[in-house]
């Protein structure tokens, strides 16, 4: 897997967008974030999206594992006067202190290696309370290897499946990527539900 803080130290980040992504807005719009009050954001990266959510009021907790992007974001809050909790740490290692109405999900699981897929989709459960959204925006490349990895339909609805979580009816988002230039890759957008499960 990639060293990400010598890619932030190189400037090696072509996945950055440079501004908060088009699905949050979206995502914004349609009201999913009505009623919410925490956030939990892995694999934050500069964290766009945090510092928007921050401004709007919502409690928002960020993780990611390079030092750079953490104190970058952090820099950024402090000039926009806004507030969130944030952490440098692996997302397999952080003891959450709460459970959170939303997990936003926007370029952790396609970073990751699809061996950690597994646990990864574990601690996404743990992290959130019951009846929380996981707001699932999927990585399509369409290549094979990565990262970041593809995130194919069929894998995903059983790595997130219905024993546990349900999945929104309606269509999903469409995401471009590219940051102005022609791109293949995009992302699907969908939203999860929570389910309790018994254990019983």
């Amino acid at each position: 897997m990639p060293d990400w803080e010598a890619l932030y130290q190189e400037g090696d980040t072509g996945w950055d967008r440079g501004e908060v992504s088009p699905a949050l807005h979206q995502y914004l719009e349609a009201g999913v974030f009505e009623g919410v009050k925490s956030v939990l954001i892995p694999g934050c990266g500069r964290g766009y999206e945090v510092v928007e959510l921050a401004k709007r009021g919502f409690d928002v907790t960020a993780l990611d594992l390079a030092p750079s992007a953490i104190a970058h974001l952090q820099k950024v809050l402090k000039e926009k006067g806004a507030q969130a909790e944030t952490a440098c740490v692996d997302i397999f290692a952080y003891d959450k202190p709460q459970a959170f109405d939303v997990v936003y999900e926007q370029t952790c699981l396609c970073a990751i290696d699809p061996s950690q897929r597994q646990a990864y989709a574990d601690v996404v459960y743990d992290w959130l309370k019951p009846s929380g959204k996981l707001l699932l925006n999927m990585m399509q490349t369409g290549d094979a290897g990565g990262p970041p990895f593809h995130c194919d339909f069929m894998d995903m609805k059983a790595l997130f499946s219905s024993d546990k979580w349900i999945w929104q009816a309606q269509p999903p988002l469409m995401i471009t990527r590219g940051q102005g230039r022609v791109s293949p890759r995009f992302e699907l957008g969908y939203i999860l539900e929570k389910k309790e499960v018994n254990h019983a």
